[in-house]
């Protein structure tokens, strides 16, 4: 027995309380050992009690540190061994392992006093070095692992969050939508009821539309067939007088046989006459009906040449029904050869019905400005091949048109002339009938006061 105090207890003490707080707050076992977090704040104890002990007792060695030591030491290990789930702590384990192995390999040297010879001695010396920087090394090893679990799991807890608050969002959405799905259901019908409104007036505005188309026609004809009308009335009248001459030449004694034969020869040129204007009149009657039908949509080839011309001529005498006193200079410069064309005639003549009509209405109307000495309304037609096309151009010297209102001239219901003298259709309908129709194109050249030029290609029909 030794006189002196052990004071070695008083330094292994707070080392090993500094050890325990260490694995304390670095394991952060408040939170994942509470009770045995609170039962590690009495590791002291042992340590004062040993001290209080040799104190009183006089008794100084250094097994009852070591063996304070090696019982701190079960206590880290058992802590490591409830936290074996936690990686950082199965690593620690691991890195306490060598330490902890060669301090009980020195203890139980010291329970026995013995003695290691100099080379084991020197390579358990050097043992002891190893297992400090080994638990250095895995400690700081452990560290970098407990920064990026804590770094996974606050990442996890940001994505719980963001599925919580996605889910509570989605719960927000879905109240919304079943509360608004009565009103969008109570809207959509109606919707559906203000569309249908609508396609019956659409549907009547285009009726509206084809009727005015259809009015201006009927009045080009009537003017256009009074022509072929009077040839046959005036012819007829003649061919009767004729026959009168003839009856009383023949009632004569002796009768002239020369005379007879040239009221023959008149009555039989009068009668070609009467037949060649009778066929103008029956094919204008045709075309008529063929316009007042309603399209079936089938094709057949057409001759541009004609419809031009017969259109041009109706359009000129429709609007010289309304107004008497309206002249206009018509021009037709036609291909000699023009190409057939696959289409729907009665379609391309309502295109062509609405280009001219809207032709002269320009002119007219640039007439009816005045302060223009010598101006003389002017209206042409062109035809010609270009490529695999044919183009039909519709001109006029008219008052043009704005490029802002040319940029909106093809829509649905936009019209420039006055209330009562179009819907805005027209052009809207001629557009679709040759762009989706028959797969041309519609396009319009004009100069403001200058006049207007309106262009229609088509394909060439090319038999497969």
């Amino acid at each position: 027995m030794s006189a002196l105090y052990n004071f070695d207890l008083l330094v292994a003490g707070p080392l090993c309380m500094l050890i325990v707080l260490a694995l304390r707050r670095f394991f952060n076992l408040a939170e994942r050992l509470p009770r045995w977090n609170q039962a590690l704040s009495w590791v002291w104890v042992p340590a004062v009690l040993g001290f209080g002990i040799t104190a009183a007792f006089r008794y100084r060695s250094t097994l009852l540190d070591d063996a304070y030591m090696l019982w701190v030491y079960a206590v880290v290990v058992l802590t490591l061994l409830l936290l074996w789930n936690y990686r950082p702590a199965r690593l620690a384990l691991l890195a306490l392992a060598p330490l902890l192995l060669h301090r009980l390999v020195r203890f139980g040297l010291d329970l026995g006093n013995l003695r290691l010879l100099a080379p084991y001695a020197s390579l358990f010396k050097g043992w002891g070095n190893f297992a400090n920087l080994w638990l250095i090394g895995l400690v700081l090893v452990a560290r970098s692992q407990k920064r990026l679990l804590a770094k996974e799991q606050q990442q996890r807890q940001q994505e719980e969050q963001a599925h919580q608050l996605i889910a509570t969002q989605n719960a927000e959405l879905e109240r919304l939508v079943a509360e608004r799905s009565a009103t969008l259901t109570q809207q959509a019908a109606s919707l559906q009821q203000a569309l249908e409104e609508l396609q019956l007036t659409q549907n009547q505005l285009i009726q509206a539309e084809k009727m005015a188309s259809l009015g201006e026609l009927t009045a080009g004809i009537a003017h256009e067939i009074q022509n072929p009308l009077n040839f046959v009335n005036n012819f007829a009248e003649v061919s009767a007088e004729l026959l009168e001459e003839l009856a009383e030449e023949q009632a004569k004694p002796s009768p002239d046989t020369e005379l007879e034969l040239e009221l023959l020869g008149d009555l039989t040129q009068n009668l070609q006459k009467i037949t060649q204007h009778g066929q103008r009149a029956a094919s204008i009657v045709r075309g008529m009906l063929e316009h007042s039908r309603a399209s079936t949509g089938e094709r057949s080839l057409t001759d541009l040449n004609a419809l031009c011309d017969e259109y041009l001529r109706l359009a000129y005498h429709g609007l010289r029904a309304k107004d008497k006193a309206f002249n206009a200079t018509l021009h037709t410069d036609l291909a000699p050869v023009l190409p057939l064309v696959e289409a729907v005639s009665q379609d391309l003549g309502r295109v062509l019905l609405n280009l001219l009509t809207n032709a002269f209405y320009a002119v007219r109307q640039r007439q009816q400005q005045g302060g223009e000495p010598g101006y003389a309304p002017t209206v042409q037609v062109r035809t010609r091949r270009v490529g695999d096309e044919v183009e039909v151009q519709v001109q006029d010297n008219g008052t043009g048109i704005a490029e802002a209102v040319r940029q909106k001239i093809f829509q649905p219901f936009f019209t420039t002339k006055p209330t009562g003298e179009g819907t805005g259709l027209g052009l809207s309908l001629a557009h679709d009938i040759i762009v989706q129709g028959h797969g041309g194109d519609l396009t319009v050249a004009s100069q403001e006061g200058r006049g207007t030029t309106f262009t229609v290609r088509l394909p060439i029909y090319s038999p497969e």
